[in-house]
């Protein structure tokens, strides 16, 4: 049995309406949408006195009235995912999706097919976690069926209902679950979620290589993603997710030395297999598939190099990468401080430069160009543009 939307229900708490409610923007769209809640993270993040990120919004409205009840207020209304209710919201210059209530009529561990309800209840039931069931009306009044309060403060993840049931509709549930472990997590793991996560893990076979990457970045980006990343080794989740082979402990040592919250830095660190190719088989951008490789490529500078050697290695290595290997090697302060500090060396001929003094262009031109930088190299990367002319000129006329 239903519980029709508009049927009255007691809130779990009530709250000081939190400050990005009263941005412009939002307080537009909430004014536009008198039935809709805020819901999932930002609720949670504010109860927990977090920085608020993705702003989201569910109705017991269908998609075509919020689209005339946004458009009736002088807002855009955006289809952005009607087959699952969605409508994003566009006030401000910002967007906000409003999702009309689901629930779930089939899944296969990848997809579901909804069907619109007007039961907030009914809704909260399909989401992953209690502590991501919230949701909030626009004066503070907090719902919550599952007991997502008394988890945040508890500092636990918890499946809503049944753990197995939850993974097997979604099995990217299992890494969100060490995603927000990582986040929210400060005692022990719940029992139930580790236990249906040790039956699930097979099912991690199904998912796309695009949403194990995205899911396994955003728990690498955790401020300390080390103990969930222990408890993924422990049950099996760590090797399914990077077959090519992993090192926590290296890990464990890179986030002690402070190094900053860099998912692809500390996937550097975690991979004990082929770095080119795990960015292929997880699909990861171009830019962030020659950062992994440069990464774990070559050598860092030994902590008592001398400013010479340093000038050649930045030459040839950016500083971004060059800085990554010094943290992989236990980040000393001393040497990281040089290289913040010293300015990137760029060898200041061009091909133009050596046309205008006489040489043909070809093999010759090429041939006469590395060997006027690895000069330059060997003098440790110091020699302005005139003392490369002058040292052009000199060969030539050998």
């Amino acid at each position: 049995m239903t519980r029709p939307a508009d049927m009255a229900e007691a809130p779990a708490l009530r709250i000081a309406p939190p400050d990005f409610v009263a941005d412009p923007a939002v307080h537009a769209v909430l004014a536009a949408l008198p039935r809709a809640r805020l819901v999932g993270g930002c609720v949670r993040d504010a109860l927990a006195g977090r920085a608020v990120a993705d702003i989201d919004l569910a109705t017991p409205d269908p998609p075509d009235a919020v689209t005339r009840a946004l458009t009736g207020a002088g807002l855009r209304a955006v289809p952005t995912g009607l087959d699952h209710g969605t409508v994003t919201a566009v006030s401000g210059h910002r967007g906000f999706e409003v999702t009309t209530l689901r629930r779930d009529v089939a899944t296969d561990g990848r997809h579901a097919v909804v069907a619109y309800t007007d039961d907030w209840r009914e809704d909260a039931a399909r989401r992953d976690f209690t502590i991501n069931a919230l949701s909030m009306t626009a004066d503070g009044a907090v719902y919550d069926y599952f007991g997502g309060i008394a988890d945040l403060r508890a500092g636990r993840v918890r499946f809503v209902g049944d753990a197995a049931t939850r993974i097997a509709e979604d099995y990217l549930r299992i890494l969100r679950f060490f995603r927000f472990h990582a986040r929210f997590g400060t005692g022990a793991p719940d029992p139930q979620a580790l236990a249906a996560i040790d039956g699930a893990v097979p099912g991690l076979a199904r998912l796309s290589a695009e949403r194990v990457w995205s899911e396994l970045k955003r728990i690498l980006a955790a401020p300390d993603p080390v103990a969930s990343v222990a408890l993924m080794r422990r049950l099996g989740v760590l090797d399914a997710a990077l077959p090519e082979g992993a090192d926590p402990e290296r890990l464990a040592r890179l986030v002690a030395t402070g190094a900053p919250d860099d998912p692809l830095l500390r996937l550097a660190a975690l991979l004990s297999g082929d770095a080119l190719a795990v960015a292929e088989r997880l699909r990861l951008s171009s830019a962030e598939r020659d950062r992994l490789v440069a990464l774990r490529a070559g050598p860092a500078p030994a902590p008592d190099a001398d400013d010479a050697t340093l000038r050649r290695m930045l030459a040839d290595t950016s500083k971004p990468v060059l800085t990554g290997r010094v943290w992989l090697d236990g980040g000393d302060a001393g040497l990281l401080a040089r290289l913040a500090d010293m300015k990137v060396p760029v060898f200041p001929l061009r091909g133009r430069d050596l046309v205008a003094a006489g040489v043909p262009a070809g093999a010759a031109m090429g041939a006469m160009l590395r060997a006027l930088r690895a000069w330059w190299m060997e003098g440790g990367c110091t020699a302005d543009a005139a003392a490369c002319r002058a040292e052009l000129q000199r060969r030539l006329q050998a």
